[in-house]
Formats: structure tokens, sequence, C-alpha cells
């Protein structure tokens, strides 16, 4: 981690110096002359002199108490087994990710999801319903939690029993844009969350394109929704294209602006989708064995908020501790408690020996 608060050392250099030197430990006892034969002469400076100031002293000190504050947060370096293994295979891939929620899904096959932050009604009931069809079929949904479409596909997997991933351009604690709060601690109890940023790294223009890099690196797919000629999710689009992933979009009306950019996806080779098969042939060889339990509602009621209807799916079976819910959610023994109280009154869960179970 001290290596990577280093300021000026992005992700190209990093990979670069770790495939010369061979380990963070080994650039960091490097001589300044070792440093300068690849880098510039005030970072080779700053790194054989002084890479621990006082400012990234506390931030390591802040990923070491955020680290430990929850069994949900995660850190994982490029070395790591636990590293996707789809995003190695970048030119530029990050040298660390930060994760709230389940590390596995980040190797599991994964479709992306991305459009317009202002689209129609049309286009965002569309965007939930082939989140919720792809992710029945066991494909994680992939997104930016981003206002638009990339909420309505988190919110359409959320909504049934798969898994999403928000990959933020912000610092995980940092939840962007700020009304998604509950959408944030839905998606890291029944997803995870994940960042290339720092820890505290509060939204920047230019953090949004590097973001998407990931958010098509990770997938085998990027399917846009809805999106304008100059819209950031052509530019996730063509980033898959260029990562080798499949490129997926929707057509729509030749009077709507919002349909300029996916017709013009289609024109360059994109495929044309109009339900979920259309994609599930394309990527057929990427599913998952997924089953659905007869045992399952089909719904969940509509009066529950995100977190309510996140603990709710995840008390099936054994009963669930209020301690596993606050590691999980992130959310404060008493704001969970709260919720917690509030359910059982409306008759949705029980308390029992060891924690919560769902009623009936």
């Amino acid at each position: 981690m001290l290596l990577s608060f280093q300021p000026g050392l992005g992700a190209v250099r990093f990979n670069a110096l770790i495939r010369e030197f061979g380990s963070a430990d080994a650039i960091l006892s490097a001589s300044y002359h070792a440093l300068r034969a690849g880098l510039p002469e005030k970072l080779a400076a700053q790194l054989s002199s002084n890479p621990e100031t006082p400012e990234i002293v506390d931030r390591l000190n802040y990923c070491r108490q955020w680290l430990e504050s929850s069994k949900a947060h995660h850190i994982i370096t490029l070395q790591s087994s636990q590293y996707p293994v789809a995003l190695k295979e970048l030119s530029d891939p990050p040298p660390l990710l930060y994760v709230v929620g389940n590390i596995d899904l980040l190797n599991e096959p994964q479709l992306a999801v991305v459009g317009s932050r202002r689209p129609t009604p049309q286009a965002r009931r569309l965007a939930q319903e082939l989140a919720r069809d792809l992710s029945r079929k066991g494909l994680i949904i992939t997104s930016g939690m981003a206002l638009g479409i990339d909420a309505a596909a988190h919110q359409g997997v959320l909504g049934s029993y798969g898994s999403t991933i928000a990959v933020l351009g912000t610092g995980v604690d940092v939840i962007y844009p700020r009304s998604h709060g509950d959408l944030y601690q839905a998606i890291a109890m029944q997803g995870a969350v994940v960042s290339e940023f720092p820890l505290g790294t509060t939204p920047n223009p230019g953090n949004f394109p590097r973001r998407n890099r990931i958010i098509s690196g990770l997938s085998s797919g990027v399917l846009v929704v809805e999106a304008a000629l100059n819209s950031g999710s052509l530019i996730s689009a063509r980033l898959a294209a260029e990562q080798g992933r499949e490129v997926f979009a929707v057509p729509g009306s030749v009077l709507n602006p919002l349909s300029r950019g996916c017709h013009k996806l289609i024109r360059e080779g994109a495929v044309l989708v109009e339900s979920a098969e259309d994609i599930l042939i394309e990527l057929q060889n990427y599913l998952r064995p997924f089953v659905e339990s007869s045992d399952e509602p089909e719904t969940i009621s509509s009066d529950l908020s995100g977190v309510q209807r996140v603990i709710l799916e995840s008390l099936n079976g054994e009963a669930v501790s209020v301690d596993l819910i606050c590691q999980i959610s992130g959310l404060s023994f008493d704001e969970v408690s709260v919720i917690l109280t509030e359910m059982e009154l409306e008759g949705f869960i029980e308390s029992v020996p060891g924690g919560y179970t769902r009623t009936g």
C-alpha cells in the first residue's frame, strides 16, 4: 500500500516497476540511481529518500483501520490469487483493488450494463428486466452505480436472487452520488463494491473514464441500453472492443437522441439486443450454473427499502446474527437494530436464538 500512495505513480509505472524489481519491497529499497532509469527525477528521489511522509503514514493508518473494521472489507494486489483474472489481461491493470462485499464474485462471469444517466422510462425498465433475466441465468451484472441505467441494472438484480458488482470512480468508502446510499448498502450485501482509487478519493471527472476500463475489463461483454453520441457509455463500449469483449446495444427510436449512440455501435458491429436471449446466445460459454429454488418467493414486497429488501433476502434457512449483518452492510449496530426492529414489527422477520430468520 505504501508504494501505491506515492504521488505521480500511476498503474502503468507501478506495474513496470514491479516487473523490473520483482516486488514493492525491492522498489522501496532501491537506490536513486536504480530508480532513475525508469522514473522522473522527482519521483525517483521521493521513493529513494522519503516514501513515508506524514500524510502517507496517516493514509496507511486509515487503511489498516478500515480493513480491520469489517470482514467484508478487502484490499487485493495484482499478485493475489483473488485478483480478477480478466483484469490481468489489461495493458494497465490496477495494482490494487479495494473491495466491499464478496470478493469471489470478481472472478465469476460478468456482463457490464451501462447507459444514459437520464434515460427514458422505457429504457430504465428494460435495463432492470434484462439485468434480472441475465442474472437468473448465471451472469453477474456489473455497472458503475451512476444515476440512470447503471442504477436500474443494479436494482434489477437486487430484486431477484442474483449478484451485482458496482465499480466506483471514487474510493469505496465514498458514496457517489450521495442519493445512492441505500443502493450502495444493498450492493455491498448482495454483491461487491470495487474501486482502484485509494480510500477517501472524492469524485473527479478524470477518474470515471479510468473506472470504465475496469467495468469492461471485468466483464465478458458490455451492454449499452441507451446512450447519446457523446456518452461516456460509448467509451466503455470502445474499451470493451479493444479488450476483446463482446459489445451489445439496444436499438431505439430514430427520433430519440439517446438512441443514436446505440445505433452507431450496431452499425460498427455490436450485437443488436431485443431480449436477454440475444446476449445469452453470444455468451453461453461463459455462463455458470444457476439453480432457482421453488421455495423462494418470486417477489419481495415493494414496501421494503433497498437495505431491508437485501436483509430479507439474506435470511434463508439458518439464523443470521446482527453482527454479521453489520459487517456485510457496513452499517452501525444501532442502525441495523432499528431496521431489524421495524421489519420484525411489520412481520417480515422474527428473532430466534443466534439472530434473525425470515417469517413464513
